[in-house]
């Protein structure tokens, strides 16, 4: 569990299936929005089952690591059903061990598994159910057990029952021919049993056929087969594919070369042809016409990959090794596959340590940590705002209503967000950006309506990894830019003329800043009264950790009436008691005592109309 906090950064995926099992273990209720049938709930409700057995959201500060800590849980037990496997196919000891490391240490798969994603799960138990196949004894409990476990995985996320061809060709394979069509039939029965019952939720709910102001199973699956736009091209740099693949080929193009020749050699291989079979139909799949390829749609691939990479190792291997004569061509196939697996590892061991040291020191997230608590001390907890679903659980925890943070992707897409929201983005306050946001901005006219008319109040981080805080201007970005422009020349009037009084004191760059515009009306109007009675000494006006320079709302007070505040406790209380007697549009958010002073900090967001410029 080595830096799952911080590398990779948290996605907008990982909160959804995160908030949904919250929901559950917190809300008693299916999901933190009204229940969509875009997945099986399957998944999160094993999320939320771990988390309640271990106090995963009590003890995690962000929840979207709670849920992290079981998909590392989910690989770990992965792991062992992938040995297991490996060894019923007849695989050594050291390539089991190999397979084994490459599902569980490579850029590709720590990428994946460490991030919270329904696949993972279903992974495991298409793994189990695969072991269980391989049962020779007890095969009625066992097939059963195998069926159960697969259907669990489907219901866990639904792409995985494009692996139940392999499944029943195995079943059928390993069944002993005296029970065979006693024990399949048994099994398919508990197979499709599991599957009937993702539809009796929906009967149960009355959500079958589509009704006014409800959902239903049948838009749901329209939902998925109709709304995701195609993924368009594999050599088109600016289409889901290849953005997709260019991810998953820079985390690992080793590992990627060599899992696809591992499953064309495999196909030479009677005990693995069926594998080999199985994963390449997967990898065609990704490149049908028109369709949709999702992210982690690599997780479903990853432990054939690994398999197969490991068995045709061990194949060649024995070819080299045994004992027992060969011919000629199969002891040179089973060299050169030797060969080149060395030279693969030699190429793949400096590209994996580089990456490796990135999983397992960057602090990838700490852009969105810095965001949520920044979010969480400045803006008023009453305010509305859009984010990304990874930091919605948090926020709620932190004190912000349920109904006024919204995840950005239902703001075009839920009706019940829509009737809070009658004048669309104008009824938000302030909206977080991440690139997972910003990625489907194109798709989500209202959120992208949002982040143009909004001004940028914090960022954290660069480049991918940029996480800002925006606040949204009901009256339109220009408007917002007329006024931004008048309040600067309103402060920079007023300070000019503050500048001068006899009773401050400050160094130049502090006061370029004052005579700048660049000071808070409130700072300026709570300074210009006190001065009217005593001496101050401004150190500095300092920012708010993430914002920008253009509006300061703090005030450092080094000294009073000449008196040193750091170590003078009569100045410091002077100082205190007054700044603690403002009320109104001037009260201070925060007081506090700090080494270099006094320091004063306001609420986030200046009002208008506290100065006027001098014409």
């Amino acid at each position: 569990m080595v830096n799952i906090t911080g590398a990779p950064q948290r996605i907008d995926d990982e909160g959804t299936y995160t908030a949904q099992a919250w929901a559950i273990d917190r809300l008693g209720s299916l999901t933190h929005y009204t229940y969509w049938y875009d997945h099986p709930p399957l998944g999160w409700i094993q999320i939320a089952l771990y988390a309640r057995l271990t106090n995963a959201f009590g003890r995690y500060d962000y929840a979207v690591f709670a849920a992290r800590e079981f998909m590392v849980v989910v690989t770990m037990v992965s792991a062992v059903l992938l040995w297991m496997l490996a060894r019923k196919l007849r695989l050594g000891r050291a390539s089991a061990t190999i397979a084994v490391l490459l599902f569980t240490v490579s850029p590709l798969a720590l990428q994946f598994h460490r991030s919270v994603y329904l696949d993972n799960i279903a992974a495991m138990w298409m793994l189990a159910a695969f072991v269980l196949a391989f049962e020779k004894r007890h095969q009625l409990a066992s097939f059963v057990g195998s069926a159960a476990c697969f259907g669990i995985a489907v219901l866990s996320k639904e792409t995985f029952l494009l692996a139940l061809p392999l499944l029943a060709w195995l079943l059928w394979r390993n069944a002993h021919p005296s029970t065979r069509r006693y024990t399949l039939a048994v099994a398919a029965t508990v197979l499709i049993v599991l599957g009937a019952a993702y539809v009796l939720l929906a009967a149960v709910k009355g959500e079958v056929f589509p009704a006014a102001n409800r959902v239903s199973l049948f838009n749901g699956l329209t939902f998925q087969l109709s709304s995701r736009a195609s993924s368009g091209s594999i050599t088109d740099p600016t289409s889901l594919i290849n953005k997709t693949f260019s991810m998953w080929w820079q985390l690992d193009p080793v590992g990627i070369v060599g899992a696809v020749c591992a499953g064309l050699g495999a196909l030479f291989i009677k005990r693995l042809r069926a594998f080999a079979i199985m994963f390449l139909v997967l990898v065609a799949f990704m490149f049908r016409p028109g369709g949709y390829l999702p992210v982690p749609y690599v997780i479903i691939l990853l432990p054939f990959g690994a398999l197969l990479i490991g068995a045709v190792i061990d194949s060649a291997a024995r070819v080299v090794y045994r004992k027992k004569p060969a011919t000629s061509r199969r002891r040179l196939f089973g060299a050169l596959v030797v060969l080149m697996s060395l030279v693969a590892a030699t190429i793949a061991g400096p590209l994996w340590v580089a990456q490796l040291r990135g999983f397992f020191s960057a602090d990838l997230d700490a852009p969105m940590r810095q965001a949520e608590a920044y979010t969480e001390a400045n803006v008023p907890h009453d305010a509305r705002l859009i984010v990304d679903d990874s930091m919605w659980v948090d926020l709620v925890t932190a004190g912000f209503a349920r109904d006024n943070v919204t995840w950005y992707y239902k703001v075009d897409t839920d009706p019940a967000v829509e009737a809070l929201s009658p004048n669309g983005w104008r009824d938000s306050d302030y909206i977080i950006t991440t690139d997972s946001m910003r990625s489907l901005l194109s798709t989500s006219p209202d959120v992208n309506d949002a982040v143009q008319n909004s001004v940028v109040v914090a960022s954290f981080g660069q480049g991918d990894a940029l996480v800002e805080v925006r606040q949204i201007e009901p009256q339109g970005a220009t408007q917002a830019q007329a006024d931004a422009t008048a309040s600067t020349k309103a402060r920079a009037s007023a300070g000019a003329q503050l500048a001068e009084n006899a009773n401050l004191t400050m160094p130049l760059a502090t006061r370029d800043l004052l005579t700048g515009g660049q000071v808070d009306a409130r700072v300026i109007l709570t300074l210009s009264e006190l001065l009217s009675t005593s001496t101050v000494t401004v150190g500095d006006y300092p920012l708010v950790d993430g914002e920008g320079d253009d509006t300061r709302r703090q005030i450092l007070i080094t000294s009073l009436n000449g008196d040193q505040i750091s170590s003078n406790p009569a100045a410091a209380a002077a100082a205190q008691a007054y700044f603690q007697g403002l009320t109104g549009m001037v009260k201070p958010a925060q007081i506090s005592l700090t080494p270099a002073g006094l320091l004063v900090t306001f609420a986030l967001g200046e009002p208008s109309g506290l100065l006027t410029p001098t014409p």
